[in-house]
C-alpha cells in the first residue's frame, strides 16, 4: 500500500526509536543529574504554552472535517477559547468554553 518494503519501514522505525532515545537521554541521561541552568528552566516554562496552540492551530485553519477549507464555526470556537483564556487565565475554563461555543455555532450556522 505504501511502495515501502518491510525492511525499509522497520528502518524507519528503528531510526525513529533511536531519535526519540536520544532526545530523551540528553535531557534525562546527560543532564538528569545536573541543575539545568536558570535561563533554561525559564524557557522550559513557556514549553505548555507553545504546544498547546501548535497542536490545535491547524485543526482551527485547516480543519480536515472541512476538507481544509476554514470553517466559521471553528474561527468563532477559537476566538471563544481565546478570549476565555485571556479574562480568566484558566485553561479549562478556556478549552469548556471553546468546545460550547464549537458545539452552539455548528448548531446554528449548519
Amino acid at each position: 500500500m505504501t511502495g515501502y518494503g518491510d525492511t525499509t519501514v522497520w528502518l524507519i522505525i528503528l531510526v525513529l526509536a533511536l531519535g526519540t532515545y536520544g532526545l530523551r537521554w540528553s535531557f534525562l541521561g546527560a543532564l538528569g543529574n545536573r541543575p539545568l541552568p536558570v535561563w533554561a528552566q525559564r524557557l522550559l516554562r513557556y514549553t505548555a504554552v507553545g504546544v498547546l496552540p501548535a497542536i490545535v492551530a491547524p485543526l482551527v485553519v485547516w480543519p480536515a472535517a472541512t476538507h481544509g477549507q476554514p470553517d466559521p464555526a471553528r474561527m468563532i470556537a477559537a476566538m471563544v477559547a481565546l478570549a476565555v483564556g485571556l479574562v480568566t487565565r484558566n485553561v479549562l475554563a478556556a478549552i469548556v468554553s471553546g468546545m460550547a461555543a464549537l458545539y452552539l455555532a455548528l448548531y446554528f450556522i449548519a
